[in-house]
């Protein structure tokens, strides 16, 4: 199956979402409010006790092993639906969000999924987040949601009389624009949202003019590294903020040299140390520590393989990751994930059990397990993969 080239995988897949609130099933809150549970009597609960004692020699109902997503192509038909996103939320489900065909919760037992007839804005989930209330929310293709009372809502209201009022708060969340690719009338300009739990507040990058309305400055990942300080990653650069000051990663600043061409920035990510790892589509990863840049062929134990030449999938980077021993994951297009712990650098694929060769998402859990998906989820056992679902 073809691999994604350049920003048309994030254009393709998304049929414009309605701009109104998605009708909420009866019961249902807000993402902003949580209701309290209601308990079944004491003489309910005992029966179920019993019915439950009794049957206990009957066969469970058997695990459901896969998720329910297709992984055909896209509607370009370059790009399949691979998982794109996980979370493991504070009460211990995960979620997993795909690229065309919505988002799926598991509980350990069952999955629960949701698409735009559930009320999810867009079909593709390209990043799942958890609030300090628990409210679980997507970015997605177009538009944002949110999971909350057992329901999804679409939030559509947004704020744009303050787009150079840039904040920074412990518990805020950050979101791409609102829309799959560029920026629409409202927003005007390159930018990105953040929310403080009370509203979604669009604010556009320190860019000249003639590049404020280049659609070049997408936002393609967002990441917060020590001290809270957020990192967006857009094709064209990445932008920093640590509460008082915006700073510009361009491509000179990432090192690129003249046959690289310009950057296209997919992720972005700080690991424990505080260092800086990009990664492009086409020129690898770049490594910024302090002052210092670097390509990743260029660190210790990581340089090019015996011919001279770096592996050609570590050239098409699209997630960045750190398991619990320090070690970074990089998921490829193409070439399955390779790991670096400061020493070596080595690639696993389908003889290490991950036998998706796209890797779009890598996650860590609330254990330190370290998880990843692309055309199913797949969980680090210590020397190799599992295929989860």
């Amino acid at each position: 199956m073809a691999a994604v080239t350049a920003a048309a995988a994030d254009r393709a897949v998304v049929v414009r979402a309605a701009e109104t609130r998605a009708q909420r099933p009866s019961g249902a809150v807000s993402c902003g409010r949580r209701t309290p549970l209601k308990f079944a009597s004491h003489a309910c609960l005992s029966v179920l006790l019993a019915l439950l004692c009794s049957c206990t020699n009957a066969a469970r109902p058997p695990r459901l092993q896969r998720l329910p997503f297709t992984y055909e192509e896209g509607p370009s038909g370059n790009y399949n639906s691979g998982v794109r996103a996980i979370l493991q939320d504070s009460s211990g489900a995960y979620w997993f969000g795909s690229h065309f065909e919505g988002v799926c919760r598991f509980d350990g037992e069952r999955f629960q999924c949701f698409t735009e007839a559930d009320g999810l804005s867009n079909n593709q989930v390209r990043s799942i987040q958890e609030d300090a209330r628990g409210v679980v929310w997507f970015d997605t293709g177009v538009g944002i949601s949110c999971f909350a009372g057992g329901a999804i809502t679409s939030p559509t209201a947004r704020r744009y009389d303050a787009t150079s009022a840039w904040k920074l708060e412990a518990y805020d969340l950050w979101f791409k624009g609102n829309e799959a690719h560029g920026f629409n009338q409202m927003e005007l300009e390159a930018g990105v949202y953040r929310s403080d739990g009370d509203a979604f507040s669009y604010l556009t990058f320190p860019l000249p003019r003639d590049r404020a309305v280049d659609d070049g400055y997408s936002v393609t990942g967002i990441c917060r590294g020590k001290g809270g300080r957020v990192w967006i990653a857009t094709y064209g650069a990445v932008f920093g903020f640590d509460g008082s000051t915006v700073s510009t990663i361009d491509g000179r600043r990432m090192g690129l040299r003249k046959g690289d061409g310009e950057p296209h920035v997919r992720c972005v990510f700080e690991d424990s140390r505080g260092r800086l790892w990009i990664g492009n589509n086409g020129a690898g990863v770049i490594v910024i520590d302090g002052s210092r840049t670097a390509r990743l062929s260029e660190l210790p134990g990581a340089g090019a393989d015996a011919g001279g030449t770096v592996a050609p999938s570590l050239l098409r980077v699209f997630s960045i990751g750190e398991d619990r021993d320090g070690g970074i994951w990089i998921g490829t297009i193409g070439g399955g994930a390779w790991r670096y712990d400061g020493r070596t650098l080595r690639q696993f694929g389908e003889k290490d059990g991950l036998t998706t060769k796209d890797v779009v998402s890598i996650y860590r859990d609330r254990s330190g397990d370290l998880w990843v998906g692309g055309e199913g989820v797949f969980r680090f056992n210590g020397t190799g993969f599992e295929r989860m679902y």
